[in-house]
């Protein structure tokens, strides 16, 4: 028998997820049974949607900001033998008026082609990626992604996958309605009733049993910052269990804190000092209005989704 033959297929595909606020790439070898192995991971912060909520529109000098880093990171996915380069957009993005020339600019300047996803398909590879580190408990999840301009809930319901999507992320809470730092009581009330008001229509009976899963920036900074690390630990991170308590302890901490203090409780927070207080409110009050005491925390997230769903349509 050929030796060959008897080796594991796998796929090295690179998945690029440009977000309100960050810009992440994974590059990452998929088998033939859908396990990944990262290989390289990229973060930039460059803020695309910074103002979206309010304008409506990307501001056209983030265009050679956002073509810059991508031509970095498809660089760097070449260098190193990605078979596939994805690269797919979500909140502000999608939001934008002025997207399609947006992504025309990416396209001329890059060769990329960003697809941008609606809230379901956002939800949808959150949910698949970040339950790739924890597939023992995949119908018992519900995966929670808190994003700059919007925030994901996914968990299984009946074999289906169920979603919402709410157009509330800390980029836009952080813009809309704190300008004083730190921000004032009434400030954090007008933000506190915005999130309540996009999530009226969660019942706790629906989360009744399943475990809380928290993926991107605002969970895997608040875990560093409650085990008191200098920066940022991807194993420190993975799986960390946050209680309801300490998210509530460190919501009113950091309530009490302006940018440069929050820089100066760890090297993890920095690119999202100003917008973690707006992160753990979002998260304080989903896990009240679902009755959750407590979420794990998972470094991953759309950009794993992505590689995974790359893999599978590669794979048919």
């Amino acid at each position: 028998m050929d030796r060959n033959s008897c080796r594991e297929k796998r796929l090295r595909v690179a998945a690029i997820d440009i977000g309100t606020n960050t810009l992440l790439l994974l590059i990452a070898d998929v088998d033939e049974k859908g396990g990944i192995e990262p290989l390289h991971e990229e973060q930039r912060i460059p803020r695309l949607g910074a103002y979206v909520d309010e304008r409506g529109i990307i501001p056209v000098s983030a265009f050679d900001r956002i073509s810059w880093i991508l031509n970095e990171y498809a660089n760097l996915a070449r260098q190193m033998k990605a078979e596939k380069i994805f690269a797919c957009a979500t909140s502000a993005v999608r939001d934008a008026e002025n997207r399609e020339e947006f992504l025309d600019y990416i396209k001329k300047n890059t060769g990329l082609l960003v697809n941008v996803l609606s809230g379901h398909e956002e939800a949808s590879l959150a949910f698949s990626g970040a339950l790739s580190g924890f597939p023992g408990i995949r119908d018992g999840a519900a995966v929670l992604d808190i994003g700059g301009g919007s925030t994901e809930v996914s968990y299984l319901s009946g074999g289906e996958l169920l979603s919402r999507s709410f157009p509330i992320g800390c980029v836009r809470l952080t813009e809309r309605h704190f300008k004083t730092q730190p921000p004032s009581r009434s400030e954090i009330e007008a933000a506190s009733k915005d999130i309540e008001r996009e999530f009226r229509g969660l019942k706790e009976s629906d989360f009744r049993g399943k475990t809380l899963i928290a993926v991107a920036g605002t969970a895997t900074t608040l875990a560093c910052l409650d085990q008191g690390l200098a920066g940022f630990s991807m194993d420190r991170v993975s799986g960390y269990k946050i209680s309801g308590s300490s998210v509530q302890m460190w919501l009113f901490k950091l309530a009490l804190l302006g940018t440069p203090e929050i820089l100066g409780l760890s090297d993890a927070a920095s690119g999202r000092a100003d917008i973690l207080l707006a992160g753990v409110l979002i998260l304080s009050r989903f896990m009240e209005r679902s009755g959750f005491q407590e979420v794990m925390v998972s470094e991953r997230g759309l950009r794993y989704g992505l590689a995974l769903a790359q893999w599978q349509k590669t794979s048919a």
